[in-house]
């Protein structure tokens, strides 16, 4: 990786993906960091020398006019972290199409759309690589969580065709799926939803390796994704969960 290596991530503002932003800062990328929070966006661009930019991933215009001024102001991406992503814990049967369609339209529908507009930059590039942050909610399923559980599976499944479908242009795709982790919107969801902090507490109780994950325990995931040392993986898909889910 060089430093003219362009990297863009969605949802980079805090937590897990304020943590990717930092790592690939520090190992050389131009990071532009994207969130539907604009101003958070620009503010951590600015510590990491990065370029910051608001986007919402769930409107089509926000994602084209973003993307748009990211190749004009900065250049095309070269990696892509689609780590923008929503949740509520609660039984099913409690859900409504409300949330259905909030968080659909965050975890699924918002990386479709991003890979739509920056996958053509890649192409023109002649490589590229794809991380996107699914969850082990997606692989194994996650009880209190069944929309979420959804949307990251055919996160993953899309992630595979990806893979398949641009390794002709040299672009990789992978998937990274962390387990349980201590980032703010966890805090939030715990801090008014006694049902979540139950479910959260008995999980983090099983996990083999005795604690949350950290959002740099992602974000090194991820970083291996993008190093050349990775240049040969591609669909594959890495849980990142403390031991909690295994591999199959």
């Amino acid at each position: 990786m060089t430093t003219s290596t362009i990297a863009l991530v969605t949802g980079g503002a805090r937590g897990i993906g304020e943590a990717i932003c930092r790592v690939l800062a520090a190992r050389g990328l131009r990071v532009v960091v994207s969130d539907v929070n604009a101003e958070g966006a620009r503010a951590l661009a600015a510590q990491i020398g990065g370029y910051g930019i608001g986007m919402d991933v769930t409107k089509p215009g926000s994602v084209t006019s973003a993307v748009a001024e990211i190749n004009q102001e900065v250049g095309p991406p070269w990696l892509l972290v689609n780590n923008a992503g929503w949740d509520n814990l609660m039984p099913f049967l409690d859900t409504d199409e409300a949330f259905q369609e909030k968080v659909i339209a965050i975890n699924y529908a918002g990386p479709v759309r991003v890979c739509r507009a920056v996958l053509p930059g890649m192409i023109g590039l002649g490589s590229g690589r794809i991380v996107n942050i699914a969850s082990d909610a997606g692989r194994i399923g996650s009880a209190l969580e069944a929309i979420y559980s959804g949307t990251k599976g055919g996160l993953i499944a899309f992630t595979k065709t990806l893979a398949r479908e641009f390794a002709r242009h040299n672009i990789t795709a992978n998937n990274v799926c962390p387990g349980i982790t201590d980032t703010p919107l966890i805090g939030e969801i715990t801090a008014i939803n006694p049902i979540a902090a139950k479910g959260i507490a008995s999980i983090q109780k099983s996990v083999p390796l005795g604690r949350m994950g950290t959002p740099m325990d992602i974000a090194n995931a991820v970083a291996f994704f993008a190093a050349e040392e990775a240049a040969y993986v591609t669909g594959q898909t890495l849980s990142v969960s403390g031991g909690i889910t295994l591999a199959s």
